[in-house]
């Protein structure tokens, strides 16, 4: 039985995900060497990765209305060869002002990925399908981050810390031609099904009553639910991207692990988010399916996620190294989990035509919120060690949570 063109598109966005996490995740997979070879402290490796994910943030919102208005196949082709290269270039770094400076490029040209592909979500997915799809998508950070172990740790065994940052860079050129050759606009697709096109057009249907016209940016912001959503973006994403940073040089220094090791261990907790992602989206799904409104269903599912974090955080404290990474592995699941529905707020609350834009601005405050919190990370780390990290990311999940309940009460699609 052929799949249905949506899920196709589903899966060629999760693809080009996972090829930018693998990208991003070759510094931290890198790290043991570079650190000792260029002599950077933990501080100076909170820096590099606080800068990647601050430039991320200003790439979001300057992506987010570039998409709005070229679209989403010609918007995603610009940056994956932007991307692609920036990355190549971080085989020339050099010490900590190279590698700043050279992260920071690559955290500006990948910025637009989620806000490009939620909207393409939101193009080709009615509601009740949304979560699964977000879902889907964000399996791509834990799919690169668990490829990128042993996948990139063998490279730099057999042939240097360099081809660890050129060999994605190659991957994402090859996801682009793909893309030119198969991605169209629903209204567009050769190949979609009347009755597909009729399931996916309720996605924009104009019983919504949503204008079509062009919505100031100033509008959108100053809504109540956006500032929740960019609030609870801020505390969510500190937690992830803690643990993609982090990861091997937590397990290289804590735990004693040599870059084998990391490459046959490191990988666990991303299978377990990529298991989170797709599973808090499919619960979602059904979830809406069986009767329970949107609401109420992505707030369970935030809070559920949020719950279960805290109790992950003996993972810095047990003497078992195996131990510890099942417990973030566990982490790391319901981090996703909790991720595929309140990524799929954006597309829950608004119409399509200014996704690009709400989805920009909720991801650059998440990238804000993850750069103070690898900052901080890095001066706590050397002075007191991860376990203050470790509580500070249940404690943050449950604040993203807290924010979702208080400044949205009803989650459904607003005129704006």
């Amino acid at each position: 039985m052929r799949l249905a063109v949506r899920w196709q598109v589903a899966i060629l966005l999760c693809l080009i995900t996972t090829i930018n996490y693998v990208d991003r995740q070759a510094f931290a997979v890198a790290a043991p060497v570079i650190v000792e070879l260029f002599s950077l402290t933990e501080s100076d490796f909170g820096a590099i990765g606080a800068a990647f994910l601050f430039a991320y943030g200003i790439g979001h919102v300057i992506a987010g209305p570039i998409i709005d208005r070229i679209g989403t196949k010609r918007a995603f082709s610009i940056a994956v060869v932007a991307w692609s290269i920036a990355g190549m270039l971080c085989a020339a770094g050099r010490g900590f002002w190279s590698f700043l400076g050279l992260r920071s490029l690559l955290g500006f040209a990948e910025a637009a990925n989620f806000p490009a592909a939620l909207k393409s979500v939101a193009e080709w997915f009615p509601e009740r399908d949304r979560s699964l799809a977000v879902g889907i998508v964000t399996m791509g950070p834990g799919l690169g981050a668990l490829i990128a172990p042993p996948l990139l740790g063998w490279l730099i065994i057999s042939f240097g810390w360099q081809w660890a940052f050129l060999v994605p860079g190659a991957a994402g050129f090859l996801w682009l031609w793909i893309w030119q050759r198969y991605y169209h606009a629903p209204a567009d697709h050769p190949t979609l099904s009347r009755a597909e096109a009729d399931l996916i057009a309720v996605a924009e249907s104009p019983s919504s009553g949503v204008s079509a016209k062009p919505v100031s940016l100033t509008r959108i912001l100053w809504r109540r639910d956006m500032s929740g959503l960019m609030l609870s973006r801020f505390f969510n994403d500190g937690a992830f991207y803690f643990y993609v940073a982090w990861l091997p040089l937590y397990l290289a220094q804590e735990r004693g692990f040599d870059i084998r090791q990391i490459a046959l261990f490191a990988w666990i907790p991303f299978l377990a988010a990529d298991i989170g992602s797709f599973g808090g989206g499919w619960l979602g799904r059904r979830l809406i399916a069986s009767g329970m409104s949107v609401d109420r269903s992505r707030k369970l599912l935030i809070w559920l996620g949020a719950l279960l974090v805290v109790l992950t955080l003996p993972a810095a404290l047990v003497d078992s190294p195996y131990l510890a990474i099942a417990l973030i592995g566990l982490a790391m699941l319901a981090i996703q989990g909790k991720a595929a529905n309140l990524f799929a707020l954006p597309a829950d609350l608004y119409p399509p035509a200014v996704v690009g834009t709400s989805w920009g601005w909720f991801g650059a405050i998440g990238a804000l919120g993850g750069a103070c919190f690898n900052y901080a990370a890095g001066w706590t780390i050397e002075l007191y060690g991860y376990s203050p990290v470790f509580i500070a990311v249940g404690a943050t999940q449950l604040l993203s949570a807290i924010v979702i309940s208080v400044f949205i009460p009803r989650i459904a699609l607003q005129k704006i």
